[in-house]
């Protein structure tokens, strides 16, 4: 993709630390002994990010509420593999993740970088609302992610970093026609395919029988998903649609319209200061040097700490 700059660099933070915990072994530790993993890890990301993109503003998108009522709502399967136990409304996470969560957000807040979570919004609607602030300014934004999801943002000002596998250097920078070339549908379309194939990492079933391949190559030929639907109800069918395959698509009507509200990022999440978060400097030092001090030492991750400031 062109080589375009970055304003905003905004990460979807639980994402992030997800991945450093699991990319890196409990035996990292702090001085009293607990695991420091995901700090290290997401320290040491961020630290890679501004020497790579060298952005002018650093956000962190925070899930504050990771399941709203109102997705489940209209959609009850919504993350429902994601629950600790049976009507437990806490994200399931292992007990040396929790304190490192809390840690990262006081290292982040100590250090002036604005951490963003609204209640009943989850860190998707964060970023997109912090997104298109950004586009309204004419200014560049990437947002940092692993979930799919987020490639409805991409637009002429917005592009996402997806944490592939493999290292920083490996993960690809997705504009709209590089989502194109790599899923075969346009930023606007991948929800539609989503919703047709489904979702298991955010609990959507998708119609019985629709795989990934055949998801898109609907939404190639129709344009998008309420194109399928009409496609759907005329006799017969038009191909490439078979009569089998209109009536599964005709019986999902309503989960079909349900998963299309429930993926759908939202940009107009209330965040204070909207315009000033996101035209803000990185800091070049901690705004609050006393708790800074304290939570790196407490935590033994000064290195990494000074390498993402610095």
């Amino acid at each position: 993709m062109p080589a375009t700059g970055v304003d905003v660099m905004i990460l979807d933070t639980a994402s992030l630390y997800y991945r450093s915990y699991y990319a890196l072994p409990s035996s990292m530790t702090a001085p009293d002994g607990h695991p420091h993993n995901a700090i290290r890890g997401l320290l040491q990301t961020i630290q890679r990010l501004r020497e790579r993109f060298d952005p002018s503003t650093l956000i962190a998108a925070w899930d504050t509420d990771w399941r709203p009522d109102w997705r489940v709502e209209l959609l009850p399967s919504y993350k429902t593999h994601r629950l600790a136990d049976e009507g437990d409304e806490a994200e399931e996470e292992p007990d040396d993740l929790g304190p490192q969560i809390g840690a990262i957000r006081e290292i982040l807040s100590a250090w002036g970088v604005p951490v963003i979570g609204v209640e009943e919004f989850e860190a998707d609607d964060v970023a997109g609302t912090l997104a298109e602030a950004a586009a309204r300014e004419k200014l560049n934004s990437l947002v940092v992610t692993g979930d799919r999801d987020f490639l409805q943002l991409v637009d002429e000002f917005t592009t996402v970093l997806m944490t592939v596998k493999g290292g920083l250097d490996a993960w690809p920078r997705l504009d709209a026609a590089s989502v194109e070339e790599r899923y075969g549908v346009s930023p606007a379309q991948y929800l539609d395919v989503a919703a047709l194939r489904g979702d298991p990492s955010d609990g959507l079933p998708g119609v019985h029988g629709i795989g990934d391949k055949t998801a898109v190559r609907l939404i190639q030929q129709f344009g998008n998903l309420v194109g399928v639907q009409q496609a759907c109800r005329s006799e017969p069918p038009i191909k490439p649609l078979t009569p089998r395959l209109a009536r599964l698509i005709n019986d999902h009507a309503d989960y079909l319209q349900a998963a299309k509200t429930v993926s759908a990022i939202r940009t107009d999440v209330p965040i204070p200061d909207l315009k000033q978060t996101v035209t803000m400097s990185i800091p070049q030092s901690p705004v609050d040097v006393q708790a800074w001090e304290m939570l790196v030492d407490e935590w033994g991750v000064r290195r990494f700490a000074q390498g993402a400031v610095g």
